[in-house]
């Protein structure tokens, strides 16, 4: 009788309410379920270790390929096991940030190996996720991950990890909304575990950390103080009278388990547990913040779209962008690759509050300029105010291969956009002005991207149309905090 009155009523066990709604959404999404004890097997039955060594050799003979005089062939074991060593020794004696960030260039730049390949020995690209390909690579869940705190005999077990190619991308917490403030605990437990003393082993690999309590949910990325903890909000179109996305989320929450699945999942919980939410399957589910977090950052494409192009440190400090950035860069970027009957791309407005990351926002939507697909060649310019930020713009690019050239005076500029190079070029504002005031014969090329972090007033007047006349068909795109809306003075004209 006491069993009965359990299950019919809703439970506010941690485990209940949050872990396992979140571990069957997760694994509704498309990622594969491992038990504790099959996790542990997998990075060799050693708690010191994290990555799932296996998982991670499987996948990376899988996804790299020499190409060579037109015949492909396999990197050997040696340069699969030195890659994976690469990875397991990171610089850790330069600190907690600094052992991320290699990480990070290592997993998003890739290394290079030699090998002899018909006779000739020469260096090839090698890479630990297949980023342009999402369903080239493996996604594993996992719960309860026990992990030996350094230099200790314990052990902090963080709720629930998810791995690509066997390596721990995302880490999460999970509390009971019946806790007072759940999402800050949560939040608490991870930097607690960030700390020297704490599980470093596990973050140094982490990319993105979420804080769930089903009505409330926060993400971050590693070493994020907590007053930068944000929430994620997604708007979808409405569709008679049903939102599009919310209809998707539900039927992703309402999908059943395979049967193996649900065995995995249950088979080591109370049976009650089980019947608990055998009977709540059976009814309609509210959809919660959790669930949406969720949804909206772990489907396995969106997920590497925002470690790769969404990421970034900023002097020293990891960053991920916040929605108001990834739907700017993604709405602007789907404006600007389309063309009007003349062939010129449509340029526009990004009004940002002040202090609110403007100069970020420009160097991730350039970054995505340079490597798109559908433009050809762009000419990219960065005008902005801030002398410090050639540095980030440099880091940025390296990612998707691209130089980047810092004009020196305003004639310099002139030379940088002439020049037949793909580099994208920075300048501060004054430069800019300079180069323009300078040019007599104007650049034609509907593939010149024009970035101006827009804080000052410069490019009304005169300015204005000098530059329109020395840039005919370029696109131009300008960051304000401060718009202007009056008829002669248009942010947007």
């Amino acid at each position: 009788m006491i069993k009965d009155i359990i299950m019919d009523t809703p439970s506010f066990i941690e485990d209940h309410i949050s872990q396992i709604p979140a571990l069957k959404l997760l694994m509704n999404l498309g990622w594969k379920y491992l038990t504790p004890e099959q996790a542990l097997e997998g990075r060799t039955n050693r708690t010191s270790n994290v990555l799932l060594e296996g998982v991670l050799k499987e996948q990376l003979q899988k996804i790299n390929k020499i190409e060579y005089r037109q015949k492909e062939f396999p990197f050997s074991e040696t340069n699969i096991n030195n890659a994976i060593l690469a990875l397991r020794d990171l610089p850790i004696q330069d600190g907690f940030m600094a052992a991320n960030k290699f990480y990070y260039e290592l997993i998003t730049l890739g290394k290079s190996f030699e090998q002899t390949v018909l006779g000739d020995k020469k260096s090839f690209s090698f890479k630990y996720i297949d980023w342009e390909n999402p369903e080239n690579n493996v996604y594993h869940v996992t719960e309860e991950y026990s992990v030996l705190r350094h230099e200790r005999n314990d052990h902090y077990r963080p709720d629930i990890i998810l791995f690509v190619n066997g390596i721990p991308m995302v880490v999460i917490e999970c509390k009971s909304p019946k806790i007072k403030d759940p999402v800050d605990k949560a939040i608490e437990q991870h930097l607690r575990n960030q700390q020297e003393d704490g599980i470093r082993s596990l973050y140094y690999y982490s990319n993105l950390t979420l804080a769930l309590a089903t009505n409330e949910a926060r993400y971050a990325t590693t070493g994020t103080p907590k007053e930068f903890w944000s929430v994620w909000k997604e708007v979808f179109k409405k569709k008679e009278n049903l939102v599009e996305w919310e209809d998707h989320i539900y039927e992703v929450k309402h999908k059943s388990l395979e049967d193996n699945e649900r065995t995995a999942l249950f088979k080591e919980r109370f049976k009650y547990v089980w019947s608990y939410f055998e009977k709540l399957e059976a009814n309609e589910q509210t959809i919660t913040e959790q669930d949406k977090l969720l949804f909206s950052f772990c489907q396995p494409s969106r997920l590497l779209d925002i470690l790769f192009n969404f990421t970034l440190y900023d002097d020293g400090v990891k960053k991920v962008a916040r929605y108001q950035q990834y739907f700017a860069v993604r709405n602007t970027l789907k404006k600007i690759v389309k063309t009007d009957s003349k062939g010129k791309h449509e340029g526009g407005v990004i009004w940002h509050t002040q202090g609110s990351g403007k100069s970020l926002t420009m160097a991730m939507l350039a970054q995505l300029v340079a490597s798109h697909p559908e433009i050809k060649n762009p000419k990219i310019l960065l005008v902005t105010d801030r002398i410090d930020l050639d540095d980030q713009i440099t880091e940025t690019f390296k990612k998707c291969n691209v130089p980047v050239e810092n004009a020196q005076t305003g004639k310099h500029l002139v030379e940088l956009i002439k020049s037949p190079g793909d580099a994208v070029i920075t300048t501060l504002i004054h430069k800019f002005e300079a180069a323009v005031n300078q040019s007599k014969e104007g650049f034609e090329s509907s593939e010149i991207y024009v970035l101006i972090d827009e804080g000052h007033r410069s490019q009304y007047g005169s300015f204005n149309v000098k530059m329109q006349k020395v840039f005919p068909n370029a696109c131009f795109i300008a960051f304000t905090g401060t718009p202007l809306m009056k008829k002669e003075k248009s942010t947007a004209n």
